[in-house]
């Protein structure tokens, strides 16, 4: 996938969940460890969000490519996040955005809360 299929995947993820009510916090916040694509805050919730876009189902939906080692990795990834900027809420959820992006027509937006 290019970079300019998966930036364009998570603008349209932001958008998707700015229109859900919540927050961002944070785009592609790198460590040692890896990256999140977006943090974000719905209410009492912080919530950190893999982004997976696709042009096609040929190489399966986007959501397919998240794995349970990939859910572990975001686990970490959320825990040296939140150790890092110091925002702490009561409650942490994992989500998954898949955006398919046909040639014609808008985005497929497709969003799994508590994956992991």
């Amino acid at each position: 996938m290019t970079d300019a299929v998966g930036a364009y995947g998570e603008r349209v993820a932001e958008a998707h969940l700015r229109g859900q009510g919540m927050v961002i916090l944070d785009r592609n916040w790198r460590c040692p460890a890896g990256e999140l694509d977006i943090v974000a805050r719905e209410g009492d919730v912080l919530v950190f969000c893999e982004v997976k876009t696709r042009r096609g189902t040929g190489f399966g939906h986007p959501l397919e490519a998240v794995t349970a080692r990939e859910a572990a990795r975001l686990r970490r990834l959320a825990a040296a996040w939140t150790s890092a900027s110091g925002v702490h809420l009561p409650h942490v959820r994992i989500e998954l955005v898949g955006v398919l992006r046909p040639a014609r027509g808008p985005a497929v937006v497709e969003h799994v809360r508590g994956v992991a």
